[in-house]
């Protein structure tokens, strides 16, 4: 899952990016409200974390263009805890809303939940087979066992699960699973791929030649 961060603070924003890429997640960063708009109207992301004050252009007004042509769900971030503001916040089209300063772990559930409440997902957790998928604790099982995976690898296996019955392009794959500091992306989703095959069955990820891949996908 790739997720963008708008925060003009230095500090915190690399300290975000720090938690969010150590959670797992791919992420990239913008300092002001119009490099962050253009990011998130340019890219695909799987979640917006917003700050409401920002240089150039703020979080409402970010938000309100955003909204024109995408639905990234969004979590606002701001030190203004009037209930007006959060009231304002979720009335334009945000979906979460939380105040500094933050708990990192309340943060993180936050955004899980966002991620799966995108997908239609409302349990934590995702059975497919004899795998069972934990997304709060980001764990996969296989027959009750824990299996032991990369954070590359868990958001694979997540992603395409998020998308079961559905093929996944590997242009898809590649924008939701590196962040814009991945440079080197030629064959790292095949080795991805042959290694979670390696943990969990061959014929757990079905490849769609000159397509890309799939969960549950009937061919």
């Amino acid at each position: 899952m790739r997720v963008l961060i708008v925060e003009d603070e230095p500090d915190l924003l690399m300290s975000l990016l720090r938690a969010v890429r150590d959670e797992g997640y791919a992420a990239d960063g913008a300092a002001d409200g119009i490099e962050g708009l253009f990011k998130a109207e340019n890219n695909d992301y799987d979640a917006l974390m917003l700050d409401v004050m920002l240089p150039g252009m703020d979080g409402w007004e970010l938000l309100r263009r955003l909204r024109l042509t995408k639905k990234t769900p969004v979590l606002m971030l701001t030190a203004r805890d009037a209930v007006r503001d959060r009231v304002r916040g979720l009335d334009s089209g945000a979906d979460d809303y939380l105040v500094k300063p933050f708990d990192l772990d309340e943060l993180l559930a936050r955004l899980r939940a966002l991620i799966r409440r995108a997908a239609s997902q409302s349990q934590p957790i995702l059975e497919l087979g004899d795998v069972a998928i934990d997304m709060a604790a980001r764990t996969v099982t296989k027959q009750g066992q824990e299996v032991v995976l990369t954070a590359r690898e868990y958001s694979l296996v997540e992603y395409l699960a998020l998308h079961q019955g559905s093929v996944v392009t590997r242009t898809m794959l590649y924008e939701h699973l590196f962040d814009e500091n991945d440079t080197t992306l030629s064959n790292l989703l095949d080795v991805h791929v042959s290694n979670v095959r390696k943990k969990l069955g061959h014929d757990f990820i079905t490849t769609r030649r000159g397509h890309g891949y799939s969960i549950g996908a009937q061919p």
